[in-house]
This record gives C-alpha cells, structure tokens and sequence, in this order.
C-alpha cells in the first residue's frame, strides 16, 4: 500500500515538473560539465544552424589566440568579400580595420556576418579554408550530423546541424576556453559613437542568465543557445525552430527552470550528452520554418497596409448670429 501511495505522489510530483508544451521542434538541456542531460527533444533532427554557426567561428578563433597566432590587440581587416556579406552587419568599408577583441564582441552581441568573415580569414587566410576547419573540427568534437558551408550562419541549404551537436560545441566552448564567457554575456557593445544591443534578451529577464548566442534565417526560425547558473550549477538551453523571438525565449526559459527543478534527480538516473540515444532518423532533413516565419509576418504586414481605417465625418461648424438689440 506505501508503495503505491509513493509512486502515485512520484507520478504526480513528475506531472507538475514537466515543462511547457513545446512547439515540436528540437530542444535540449544539459549539464556541460558532467554531460547531464535534463531534457531531449529531437536532439537528432537536422536543422538550419542560422548565427549559431557563430559559435564555431568563436572557437576557431579562441584556438588561434591560445596557439600565439595573433592576440586580442591584433587588428583583423575587412575584405571585399566581407564587405558583401548580407546583414546583420557591422557594414565596415573595404580596407577599414578592427582589433580582433572588438571583434568578437560584435560577433557575439551584434551578431555581425561580415566580422564573422573578416575573422574566418585573420584565422585561416581564406573563408574556404576556415570552412573546412570548421567541418574537421566539428568532427573532432564529436559533432557528427554537422556540416558547415560559411562562417556566419547565412542561408545556405546544406547547412545542418542538431541540438545534439551544438550541446557538444558549446560545452566545448565552456569547458576549454572559460577565460572568455564574458563575451556571452555582454547585454551590448559601443562601436564609434553606435551603441548595439544583444538579440539574447534572456540576459535581462532570466534569472542566472549568462550567455550564449541567438540565431535567426527563415528556414530555421529562431534559434537560440542559452546558459544560466544558479547556486553554482550551470545549464545550456539548445531551442531550434521558434515562431518567434518571444516564443523562443519563453521555451528555453520554461526548459531550463525545468532543468533547475529536475537537477538532482536526473543527476542520479539521467543519460550523459554522449550515450543518449539517437532519437532521430538519419535520413530525415531539416524543415524548412519559412512559412511559419517569414511568410506569415508578411501576410501580417500586407493585411495591416490593406487595412483602411473609416474617415472621420468632419464636425459641421456651427454658427451663431449675434441678435441686434
């Protein structure tokens, strides 16, 4: 009778603690220090990585400063090739230099593609060369259903990754390089007399919130990567494919209050990052968020032109004459 009066309240108690219900796109919680997973979701589907292809381009960059190739006071140079790159940018001229920490700053706060070429080139001479490490080093991680076609996460069809995948980068990032988690958290960043804010908007209303990187195209809708640390124990957030920035970060902070809840439990009977199971098929491709995203803000946008308010009917005026007395 006890027992079953145990496993009715554990039931009940797993019921409460369950997270929101979720937009049925990839999702993942984990512990990057003990490779606890919290929560999975899909943690195989391939999927567009968008400016979370960032991250990739930070590490290679924080590989080089450890390896004496260049320091943080070294200057990087924008190319033509740079220069043409389409928004979210700096929108530097050709010829015009940054020190290689201002630039990373504006990689991880603005979230500028053309800084992120102008780095992939100070790292490897060419964007092409910086690609192929990019591709040997997600391999090297572990990052296996990852294939990399630029540095900055713009549209590119054959651009995947998984939650799976960006989890392993980013505990990489944390656990290789923590003398630079500080560019994660920056809320913004001054560049001449411009002042540029973090699409991340969980650093202001997430309890704990301390990084990592925002991303966004159409096909991928909105992705994000988030950490956060409580009473000492930090977790990451991978969310693929939200409708919309406000609905993204409301999922990713639902999963990781979950995460904070469920800790210690899964601790104890959860699976580690590396022996989850896969959970997807390995032929299944990544779908495609534009009509959820940028097609319906456009229907959105025509109807709100369309929209014709009813003209006001003009006040007749009235006139008085003055009686002759």
């Amino acid at each position: 009778m006890l027992a079953r009066v145990c496993l009715a309240a554990l039931a009940a108690l797993l019921l409460v603690l369950r997270p929101a219900p979720s937009s049925a796109a990839p999702a993942l919680v984990f512990d990057p220090f003990k490779g606890t997973v919290v929560y999975a979701e899909d943690p195989d589907m391939l999927w567009h990585p968008a400016s979370i292809t960032k991250l990739m381009t930070a590490y290679l960059v924080f590989e080089a400063l450890r390896d004496g190739k260049f320091k943080m006071d070294s200057m990087v140079t924008c190319s033509a090739n740079a220069n043409k790159q389409a928004p979210s940018k700096l929108g530097l001229p050709v010829g015009a230099k940054i020190r290689v920490e201002l630039a990373l700053r504006a990689l991880m706060v603005k979230s500028a593609n053309d800084v992120a070429v102008m780095l992939a080139e100070k790292v490897s001479g060419t964007e092409a060369a910086f690609v192929a490490r990019m591709n040997e080093t997600a391999k090297r991680l572990g990052m296996t259903r990852t294939r990399f076609y630029n540095p900055n996460g713009l549209p590119h069809a054959r651009q995947v990754t998984t939650a799976r995948d960006i989890a392993m980068l980013a505990r990489a990032l944390l656990k290789e390089f923590p003398e630079y988690n500080y560019f994660y958290t920056l809320q913004s960043m001054n560049i001449g007399k411009r002042r540029l804010r973090s699409h991340n908007k969980l650093l202001k209303s997430f309890e704990g919130a301390d990084g990592m990187k925002t991303g966004f195209v159409c096909a991928s809708g909105y992705n994000l990567v988030a950490s956060a640390t409580r009473d000492g124990r930090k977790l990451v957030a991978v969310v693929f494919g939200g409708r919309s920035g406000t609905l993204r970060n409301q999922r990713a902070a639902s999963l990781l209050d979950y995460g904070f809840q469920r800790y210690e439990w899964k601790s104890k009977f959860g699976e580690s990052l590396d022996s989850l199971a896969i959970q997807a098929s390995l032929t299944e491709g990544p779908i495609n968020m534009r009509p959820y995203t940028c097609v319906r803000r456009k229907v959105r946008r025509r109807k709100r032109k369309r929209r014709v308010t009813k003209p006001r009917t003009p006040t007749k005026a009235v006139t008085t004459t003055k009686k002759k007395r």
